[in-house]
């Protein structure tokens, strides 16, 4: 987990929810606009000069909201501080309104001079020593592609050699979904404020935030529970939820305390993908683990891993659909492909859930033979879907970017089509399952896990994580929460002990062994 992001507030809001929290604290608890404003370019401007402290010069780009009064006001302080400012505005500030105008003439009593935009483009201007930019040109209220002049002012940014701090997001970015809005800056730190933007941290939201560091602003806290203040849209969870979960043992259990997690799957040529499910599964504390898969696949798995159970589906008299009868959880889907060996054992491992009751994760080709039933599909309260947005698209009968445009929207529609809980992967893995005290389905967002996850094998560790925990008396819901942060945090650490590039999905199983043991982690 990235430093920064244990400091993130857990509640997630999209922009006009954030707006509407702006406004109950100006109308409802007497806050002047100008005086957040004040606050923000205080805040914004501290961090700058913690995250960059040798700053000898500041290139302010402006726009025409309050984003851009942020901005002046970060130009006004910097001058108090005698560091050299160019302010570059792409509005006429003559045109500036409410509190932004109020900004503007503030900084202009502090000698903050204004260049157009259009004239600073038309010249060359080579950077200062140690210059620092400012991104205060577009806030979060955009909802369209980048065009003009503030598109212009975006690539110039993006091409300069100078370190970037965006003030509450980056321009271009959607504060929603974390789609990019036809271009957007590529800040190397964000300062955002009053509340979490929940697409700063999915999609490629990540890829232009660098560094978020978040201030309320120090508006009361009776901002946020006021009868009038949204709910958040979603949730942020991380390794630390695990710590109240994951409590010792009792001294009195054995193996058949901790339930059975069967795992089917592992056609020819993808053995590898059960295999790694099923250990997961055990490395997650699992008291007893089955893998059904080709029979030509037993001396590999019994080579790599001796505890594991193992039936071969060529075996004389194999009695599979026992054996799945006996689970606590089934794993379906890894390496299971779509011909009809893995069509079988789909369609039994479906029937046995119906007829004992037993939750199911389901992953991979599981979900593309599941999405198969599209046109009648299935929905069940106690299994747990794990769609990469590919399969995400498949099950919901849309394009890959329609998934990634709004992946909110997508999470929710995937438990409102299919039932159960949800989880749609990528960075910033989404969660979506039905809420206890709420009518509303509840979407939570993990800060856990890295690029270097994007590798083969991963989505197979993390069905068979979820499984184990699932098989230990956990619920649906826990289980995943749990089982996404667990497997990010694991590829985390490994990532600190050998880096990211060149990961591999079994480098995870040390670390999950010691996640899941958090009173001695």
């Amino acid at each position: 987990m990235t430093d920064f992001t244990t400091k993130l507030p857990r509640n997630l809001y999209r922009a006009t929810q954030v707006q509407a929290l702006d406004r109950i604290a100006i109308e409802e608890f007497g806050i002047a606009g100008f005086q957040l404003m004040q606050v923000a370019g205080a805040v914004a401007f501290n961090q700058l000069l913690e995250a960059w402290p040798q700053v000898q010069h500041l290139r302010i780009f402006v726009g025409s909201g309050n984003n851009g009064g942020d901005g002046y006001i970060v130009a006004g302080l910097a001058r108090e501080h005698g560091l050299g400012v160019e302010l570059i505005a792409v509005a006429d500030p003559q045109q500036l309104k409410g509190d932004a105008r109020i900004a503007w003439q503030w900084a202009g009593e502090r000698a903050v001079q204004v260049i157009a935009c259009a004239d600073f483009l038309a010249e060359a201007h080579p950077a200062h020593l140690h210059t620092v930019i400012v991104d205060a040109l577009l806030g979060t209220g955009l909802d369209r592609e980048v065009a003009g002049e503030y598109r212009q002012a975006i690539e110039h940014i993006n091409a300069e050699d100078c370190p970037v701090l965006a003030l509450d997001i980056p321009s271009g970015l959607s504060a929603d979904t974390g789609e990019q809005l036809g271009i957007a800056v590529c800040a190397d730190h964000t300062v955002t404020f009053i509340g979490m933007k929940q697409g700063l941290l999915t999609h490629r939201g990540r890829d232009f935030t660098g560094s978020i560091h978040f201030s309320d602003l120090d508006i009361p806290e009776g901002v946020y529970s006021a009868t009038t203040a949204p709910a958040p849209s979603a949730l942020r969870i991380d390794i630390n939820i695990t710590s109240k979960i994951l409590v010792p043992r009792t001294r009195s259990s054995h193996k058949g305390s901790h339930g059975h997690v069967v795992v089917l799957g592992g056609d020819y040529g993808y053995g590898g993908a059960a295999l790694m499910a099923a250990e997961a599964a055990l490395r997650t504390g699992a008291g007893l683990v089955s893998l059904i898969t080709r029979t030509c696949h037993r001396p590999a798995v019994l080579a790599r891993r001796p505890e594991l159970m193992v039936l071969g589906t060529e075996d004389e008299g194999a009695e599979i659909a026992e054996q799945i009868s006996k689970a606590s959880v089934i794993v379906l889907g890894p390496g299971l492909g779509r011909r009809p060996w893995g069509q079988d054992l789909f369609r039994q491992a479906l029937s046995a859930q119906i007829a004992h009751n037993i939750p199911l994760v389901m992953d991979a080709d599981g979900l593309n033979l599941l999405a198969q039933r599209s046109a009648n599909p299935l929905k069940r309260d106690n299994w747990i879907l794990t769609p990469h947005p590919g399969e995400a698209a498949t099950l919901l009968d849309c394009s890959v970017a329609a998934i990634q445009n709004d992946r909110f929207t997508a999470v929710r529609s995937l438990l409102q089509r299919w039932g159960g809980s949800c989880l749609l992967k990528g960075s910033g893995s989404l969660l979506c399952v039905e809420s206890e005290d709420s009518a509303q389905a509840q979407v939570f967002l993990s800060t856990e896990g890295n690029a270097g996850m994007a590798t083969a094998g991963m989505g197979d560790v993390l069905s068979g994580i979820i499984a184990g925990l699932v098989a230990q008396g956990h619920s649906m819901q826990t289980s995943l929460c749990c089982g996404v942060c667990i497997h990010g945090e694991a590829a985390d650490l490994a990532m600190v002990a050998e880096g990211e590039r060149g990961m591999v999905a079994t480098d995870l199983f040390p670390f999950i062994r010691q996640l899941v043991n958090p009173s001695i982690a």
